[in-house]
C-alpha cells in the first residue's frame, strides 16, 4: 500500500514537471512564434560559447531583423537572462544570449580580464553575425548588446572595442547600440567613452549595493559624474554640457548613433533583472534605437510566466526525490539499508533545556561570524582560482567560500554534537542506538550506491526535460540546470568536504533534536531555521545596515553575500529531506548523501569555473 502511494506521489511528479516544462517553454517560444535553439560558438585561442539562438519566424533573408547579444553578468548563466530574451524575441528582434566565458556551458579564458577585454565573449559573437553570411535574416547594421552587472561591464567595454575598431579601420561601427544594466563604476571614463559611436543606455537600480564605489557613494544618478559624463559625451559642444540627469529622457539622436538615456530604478541589484519596469525601459530603448514598429506595448510582458512554470518544475523535482529513493530503496539489494526508526529522544529539561539554547545560539553566531573570514581565506587558498586563472585545484572561485564556510561549520557542528552527547546526554537517557548512527560497511556502501542511483536518475530526467523543452528547474537566478561532464570531476572534488555540513546537519536534525510530544512540522520548521539563522544573519545585518547608511556593511565582501540568497533557501530546507530519509532507513546517512549530491551539482553547474581548457 506505501509502495503503491509512493509509485503515484512519484509519477505525479514527474507528470508535473513536465506539463510546467512545456508550458515554460510555450511562453519561452512566445507560443511558437520564435524558434529556440541551443549554439556553439568557437572563438580564439580554442575558447568555444555556448548560446540559445531566439530566432522570430518573422525574421528572414527578406525581412532581416536586428540582433541582440545579451550577456548575464558574473555568476549567472543564459537562462537566468532568459526573460530578456523572451522579450526581445517575441518583439521581433533576434536574440544571442551568451554563457559568459567559465560560467555555464563556456569555457574558461585565457584571458582574466574576459569581461574587460572579450566582453565575456561578445566581441567574438558580434564579429561572427557581422562578417557571416550564414545569418542572412540578420540587419547587421542593427546589431546590439546588453548585459547585467558584469555583464553590463562586458557591453560598454564592446561599444569602446568596436568604436576603436571602426575608427582604425575607418569602417562602419559593428555595434550599433549598447544597453549597461547594473553597472556603471567602471568602463565610463572619458578615455573609455571618447570612441564610442554606438548608443548607450543605462539601467543602475537606485538601490544598488555596489553603489559605495561610485563616486558619490550612492545610486542616485541625477547627480552621479559617472552618468553626467555618459550623456554629455553625445553633445559636442560643451556649452550644451548638462549637470543634471532627467532619469528617462532621451539624449542625442539615434541615427546619428549618440542616443543617451539613463534610468534609475527603485530596486536592489541581484533583482534588478527582475522587475517589470526595468524591462520595460530596456524595451523601449531597443524599439527606439532600432525603430521598431511594434504593436506590443512595453508593459505588455510575458517572462513571469515562465519564471512561474519553472519554479513549480523546481518545487515538485525537488519533492520527487522522496518517492524516487523510497522506489529505488525498494529493490531488493538495498532492503538491507532498512532498519526501525530509533526511539524517540525525551525532551531537555531544565539544565538540558539550558545546554539546547546555548548550543543552538552559539551554532548562529559561529555561522555568522565565519562566513565573510572564510570567503577571504578562500582567496589566499585557492589562489589560481581567486586570480581567475585556469586551474583543476578547486577551480571554483565562489563555491570554495562557500565550500570552507561548509567544512568549518560542519565540524564545529559534529564537535558540538559529541560534546553535548559525551557530556551531558549520556548521562541523562540518550542511548548511542538512538542516534542512527550504527551502520556496516556494507550497508554504508548499499547507501552510497543508492544514491549515487538517485542521484543519476534525478538528473537523467533534467536532462530528457531539457532536450525536449529547452528549459531547466529554476526560481529566477536559483537554479538546477545541467551540466557538461566535467562537472561530475569536480563533483568528486568538492562534495566529500561538503558532505561534512551536511551530516552534521542530518546528525543534528535527527540524533539531537528529533523529541518527544512535539509535532513534526513544528520541529522541522525549527530545524530549517536552526540551519539558516546564522547566513539570515548576515543578510539582515547587511541590508539593515545599508537601509540605514545607505552603504553595505561588508563592501568588499558584498558578492559573497549576495551568493546567499541563492544558498539560505537550500540551507532552510535541507532538515526536512534529512528527516525524510531519515524515516525511510532508521540512519542519519542516505539524506545527506542524496542531498549534498544534488545541491552540490546545481552550485558547481551554476558558478563560474576556471577549468583548463
Amino acid at each position: 500500500m506505501i509502495a503503491n502511494k509512493n509509485h503515484r506521489v512519484l509519477i505525479f511528479c514527474i507528470s508535473a514537471i513536465v506539463i510546467f516544462s512545456a508550458l515554460a517553454s510555450y511562453v519561452q517560444s512566445s507560443s511558437g512564434d520564435v524558434r529556440i535553439k541551443g549554439i556553439t560558438i568557437p572563438t580564439q585561442n580554442g575558447q568555444w560559447l555556448t548560446a540559445d539562438l531566439y530566432k522570430p519566424i518573422t525574421a528572414t533573408s527578406k525581412n532581416p531583423a536586428p540582433m541582440v547579444v545579451v550577456i548575464p553578468g558574473f555568476q549567472r548563466s543564459k537562462e537566468t537572462l532568459s526573460n530578456l530574451s523572451i522579450e526581445l524575441s517575441r518583439r521581433g528582434i533576434v536574440v544571442i544570449s551568451i554563457d559568459p566565458y567559465a560560467q555555464g556551458g563556456s569555457s574558461s579564458s585565457f584571458s582574466t580580464r574576459a569581461a574587460t577585454t572579450q566582453g565575456y565573449g561578445m566581441f567574438a559573437v558580434v564579429d561572427y553575425a557581422y562578417e557571416t553570411n550564414n545569418l542572412n535574416y540578420i540587419d547587421k547594421t542593427r546589431i546590439g548588446a546588453t548585459g547585467h552587472s558584469a555583464g553590463g561591464l562586458a557591453a560598454i567595454r564592446g561599444a569602446t572595442y568596436f568604436g576603436k575598431e571602426a575608427k582604425k579601420e575607418d569602417k562602419d561601427n559593428k555595434l550599433h547600440s549598447v544597453f549597461v544594466s547594473g553597472f556603471i563604476y567602471r568602463g565610463f571614463s572619458k578615455k573609455d567613452l571618447q570612441p564610442i559611436s554606438s548608443n548607450i543606455g543605462i539601467s543602475y537600480a537606485l538601490y544598488d549595493e555596489g553603489a559605495y564605489r561610485n563616486k558619490l557613494k550612492h545610486g542616485d544618478m541625477r547627480l552621479a559624474p559617472e552618468a553626467i559624463q555618459i550623456i554629455n559625451s553625445s553633445i559636442n559642444d560643451k556649452k550644451n554640457h548638462i549637470n543634471e540627469i532627467t532619469i528617462g529622457k532621451y539624449y542625442g539622436n539615434s541615427d546619428e548613433k549618440n542616443l543617451r538615456v539613463v534610468y534609475n530604478e527603485k530596486v536592489l541589484h541581484p533583482f534588478q533583472p527582475y522587475n517589470q519596469e526595468v524591462m520595460a525601459n530596456q524595451l523601449g530603448y531597443f524599439e527606439k534605437v532600432f525603430d521598431l514598429k511594434n504593436s506590443l506595448s512595453n508593459d505588455n510582458q510575458i517572462w513571469y510566466w515562465k519564471e512561474i512554470c519553472t519554479s513549480i518544475s523546481f518545487i515538485v523535482s525537488l519533492i520527487m526525490l522522496i518517492p524516487l529513493a523510497q522506489l529505488v530503496l525498494d529493490i531488493p539489494f538495498f532492503k538491507s539499508i532498512k532498519k526501525p526508526i530509533p526511539n524517540i529522544l525525551p525532551k531537555p529539561q531544565k539544565n538540558g533545556k539550558i545546554l539546547f539554547w546555548i548550543l543552538f545560539i552559539l551554532s548562529a553566531l559561529v555561522a555568522a561570524f565565519t562566513f565573510i573570514p572564510m570567503s577571504e581565506l578562500s582567496k589566499t587558498l585557492f589562489v589560481e582560482a581567486s586570480s581567475r586563472k585556469q586551474t583543476w585545484f578547486f577551480p571554483q572561485r565562489m563555491n570554495n567560500a562557500i565550500m570552507l564556510w561548509a567544512v568549518l561549520n560542519g565540524m564545529v557542528g559534529l564537535i558540538l554534537f559529541y560534546t553535548s552527547y559525551r557530556f551531558f546526554g549520556k548521562k541523562n537517557g540518550i542511548e548511542f542506538d538512538m542516534l542512527g548512527l550504527r551502520i556496516k560497511r556494507s550497508e554504508f556502501l548499499r547507501t552510497c550506491l543508492l544514491a549515487v542511483m538517485v542521484f543519476a536518475i534525478y538528473y537523467i530526467i533534467l536532462f530528457a526535460i531539457y532536450f525536449l523543452f529547452h528549459v531547466d528547474y529554476r526560481i529566477f537566478f536559483v537554479g538546477i540546470r545541467v551540466f557538461r561532464p566535467a562537472m561530475l570531476l569536480l563533483l568528486l572534488l568538492y562534495a566529500p568536504l561538503f558532505f561534512i555540513f551536511f551530516l552534521s546537519n542530518s546528525l543534528r536534525v535527527n540524533g539531537a533534536m528529533r523529541f518527544s510530544n512535539v509535532l513534526q512540522w513544528k520541529t522541522m520548521f525549527f530545524h530549517g531555521v536552526a540551519t539558516s539563522i546564522g547566513l539570515l544573519l548576515i543578510l539582515c545585518i547587511q541590508y539593515v545596515t545599508f537601509f540605514k547608511t545607505g552603504t553595505v556593511y561588508w563592501t568588499d565582501g558584498w558578492l559573497y553575500v549576495n551568493l546567499l540568497f541563492g544558498v539560505v533557501p537550500m540551507i532552510f530546507f535541507l532538515p526536512f529531506f534529512h528527516n525524510y530519509f531519515f524515516q525511510m532507513t532508521g540512519m542519519v546517512y542516505l539524506g545527506p548523501m542524496i542531498t549534498c549530491l544534488v545541491f552540490i551539482m546545481s552550485l558547481l553547474s551554476n558558478t563560474v569555473c576556471y577549468i583548463p581548457i
